[in-house]
């Protein structure tokens, strides 16, 4: 019974704690790929608190489920776990963290359906501004311009991906300016970031009340485009990305009062016309393996009583 106590409280103490830790920290801005890391660590560790404490309560209260829990196990095993002592706390347990489970499957499945129904309305869109001339072949590429008269730029994920451009952007942006724009998607696209929104995002509209998982979502939409600032940054430097995303927004006035969405836009360029000193490949490897232990502590938790047994 100690067992999955434990890791409740596990869980708790992390989605209590790692937010206030990572709003305080100072590294977070510097280091947008690491926060990333961290974030994805913290939730997971979380996660598999919740589902290796349905798992032991389950096996408690159901002979088949432990037959399948702990199959492989050798003799003893099953009995250093003590589920007999459970008691009766253990079937609603295993029931209410069963339906969390299903509920974040059938919300991660609503993200995923909302993104398919919004690319095909866009790619829609994109057939009846930028037809298929006569004779040409509908390739799928992976470049599209579209005549607008707003600057804008945006990734199009999918089976056939695809970076959409507008000519008030081709206009506005020369050079090696608008080259760090193509860079800024393109870093989105090869770090699959939409699938890291979908995520956060299933879990913050499926459990709105758990602060952890609405911290995640709002520092998952903001870190993204600070790694994809610095993938940009990388190729064309640091004062051309600042000068693209100024070009590429000062015509949305978010530089002065704006929608939340684009209040992020100033503290970007800021961040990239000022930076500040970047962890050492030591420092990050350090802080990569220390977070990479939140989700191996559940674990461990979990196997105590059977390395005992077995040790």
């Amino acid at each position: 019974m100690m067992v999955p106590l434990a890791l409740m409280g596990l869980g708790a103490l992390v989605a209590a704690t790692a937010p206030r830790l990572m709003s305080r920290s100072t590294w977070v801005d510097r280091e947008p790929v690491l926060a990333l890391w961290v974030w994805q660590c913290v939730v997971v560790g979380v996660l598999l608190c919740c589902a290796l404490t349905m798992a032991l309560t389950a096996a408690a209260a159901s002979e088949a489920i432990r037959g399948n829990v702990f199959a492989p196990a050798p003799n003893g095993v099953v009995e250093a776990y003590a589920l007999s002592g459970y008691g009766p706390w253990a079937a609603p347990v295993a029931l209410a963290l069963a339906f969390g489970a299903v509920w974040s499957a059938l919300m991660l499945s609503r993200e995923i359906g909302r993104a398919r129904a919004w690319r095909r309305q866009h790619r829609a869109e994109l057939l009846v501004r930028s037809p298929v001339l006569p004779g040409e072949e509908p390739a799928g590429e992976r470049l599209v311009v579209l005549e607008g008269d707003k600057p804008d730029a945006w990734w199009l994920p999918g089976t056939t991906p695809q970076l959409v451009i507008t000519t008030a952007a081709l206009r506005r942006l020369k050079g090696r300016r608008l080259d760090a724009v193509i860079a800024h998607e393109q870093g989105h696209a090869r770090a699959r970031h939409h699938w890291l929104l979908h995520c956060a995002g299933a879990l913050a509209g499926g459990f709105p009340q758990v602060p952890v998982f609405a911290a995640f979502q709002d520092e998952v939409h903001r870190l993204v485009e600070l790694a994809a600032d610095d993938s940009a940054s990388r190729r064309f430097g640091r004062t051309t990305t600042a000068l693209a995303l100024v070009e590429l927004n000062e015509d949305r006035g978010v530089f002065g009062p704006c929608p939340s969405g684009l209040a992020q836009v100033p503290q970007r360029v800021d961040r990239l016309l000022a930076p500040a000193a970047r962890f050492s490949p030591v420092r990050r490897l350090q802080l990569t393996a220390a977070a990479a232990l939140v989700p191996v502590v559940p674990l461990l938790v979990t196997l105590v009583p059977a390395l005992r047994v077995l040790g």
